[in-house]
């Protein structure tokens, strides 16, 4: 099932990343550059590495101007996000593209990447929270509190894999068919953002 290749991939990008556990170190991905594994490990690095700006942005005495630094990053890594979600789905168009569609077929609210991408996401709350819930120096109440949490990610994980594995089927079998939106991000275009434009 494509869930539970994309999942694995995501753990080994997990994994990787907190070896060294420092947003500025490079990513190294293993995978040939015209496999899908490629996308998904690159996908979730930049979501391991925008996860951990999000924390460090959060701390209440970050010097602003080191501040506004980082939010350029997440800003520049939600871009990063939102380019490599519509390749993934680039791929998924071009793999089913002489499927026959159905007469009765319908539309999903969301492509398969973008599922996936919220697969990437929840990888990474399934580690972070396996982190809390095994953590030496908490309270047992911690504990426990995330204990419970994590059972609620991964029942989680388990319903978004089964919906992401029944849409890829539905789309191969001609029962429901894809349509991509380019993100049309108007905040980074320096001429759709009026602030941007104004500085022109």
């Amino acid at each position: 099932m494509f869930s539970k290749f994309a999942f694995n991939i995501f753990e080994k990008s997990i994994a990787k990343y907190h070896i060294n556990d420092d947003v500025n170190q490079s990513i190294d991905n293993p995978y040939p550059k015209d496999d899908i594994a490629h996308l998904l490990y690159r996908k979730n690095w930049i979501d391991t590495v925008q996860w951990h700006y999000e924390d460090i942005i959060r701390d209440p005495n970050i010097d602003p101007v080191s501040a506004l630094a980082l939010k350029r990053k997440i800003d520049a890594s939600n871009q990063d996000r939102t380019d490599l979600v519509e390749y993934i789905d680039s791929y998924f168009l071009n793999k089913y593209q002489s499927v026959k569609v159905a007469d009765t077929a319908v539309i999903n609210t969301e492509s398969p990447a973008w599922a996936i991408d919220r697969l990437s996401i929840l990888a990474l709350k399934v580690y972070h929270m396996n982190e809390e819930a095994t953590r030496t120096d908490a309270s047992p109440e911690h504990t426990k509190n995330c204990k419970q949490k994590l059972g609620v990610l991964l029942e989680q994980k388990q319903d978004l894999s089964t919906a992401i594995d029944q849409l890829i089927s539905d789309i191969e079998s001609g029962n429901k068919y894809m349509k991509v939106y380019k993100q049309m991000k108007m905040y980074n275009d320096d001429e759709l953002n009026p602030v941007l434009r104004g500085l022109k």
